[in-house]
């Protein structure tokens, strides 16, 4: 099953779990940015970063794109229906085991989930449980370093170097460096987990549009990776 088969079958499953009718409406979008919310640490971060992912997407491509973020509970079925989620923090990270359940059926029937690294702690809190949190879901070696090859770096820009820096990375794993890959989980050859500790999510907080703190759009690679969760 590809991303966009699971997606097909997860939207005509939700039509039985009784979705408000503004979650309903979702269907007549190509994407919807999805936030997961987790019973523990600190999940609404970086406030402004979806409304900037969303623009970024109405002005580089012909997504029809809901301008509007939905936060689901992890533990709520409705988010097995989303084509993208994204979870963030910066503090230790526990699933419940509603929570663990459904980020292994997700991932492991197509979904993608992008993580980043909120990185405002120096011993590496939110990146030693989370990476605990998936080898005890998917195994020890199942999260990987990406290769700067990897089609994510390609699939609408162009990133020959690999991820993107930001002015937020350093000590993101507790380990006082600066770390030039991102990991991931595959499953069956497709990304299913995307891993950044380079805080992403703060960088694109910015409002580089009106230059009030970068001089340009640092929202490209949020681009690559929504093209490539839609269509890998």
């Amino acid at each position: 099953m590809n991303r966009a088969q699971f997606l097909k079958a997860m939207l005509g499953a939700a039509a039985t779990l009784a979705l408000p009718p503004a979650r309903a409406q979702s269907a007549a979008f190509d994407f919807w940015f999805t936030r997961l919310k987790y019973d523990s640490g600190d999940w609404d971060v970086d406030a402004r970063m979806p409304s900037n992912l969303i623009t970024s997407l109405i002005d580089y491509t012909s997504l029809r794109v809901d301008p509007k973020e939905h936060v689901l509970e992890l533990s709520d079925p409705k988010m097995l229906s989303a084509p993208f989620c994204y979870l963030a923090g910066h503090k230790a990270v526990e699933f419940s085991p509603a929570e663990r359940r459904n980020f292994e059926r997700y991932v492991r029937n197509g979904g993608f989930v992008f993580v980043d690294d909120c990185n405002h702690d120096i011993d590496g809190l939110f990146a030693r449980s989370f990476e605990a949190q998936m080898a005890t879901i998917f195994g020890p070696r199942a999260l990987k370093k990406l290769p700067n090859s990897h089609a994510i770096y390609s699939s609408f820009f162009k990133f020959p170097d690999g991820p993107p820096a930001t002015s937020f990375e350093l000590n993101g794993w507790g380990d006082d460096l600066v770390h030039d890959y991102l990991k991931g989980i595959e499953i069956d050859g497709r990304l299913g987990v995307l891993y950044s500790n380079k805080d992403y999510g703060c960088e694109w907080d910015y409002d580089w549009r009106n230059k009030r703190f970068l001089a340009e759009d640092n929202t490209r690679f949020a681009v690559n990776i929504v093209i490539y969760a839609l269509s890998a």
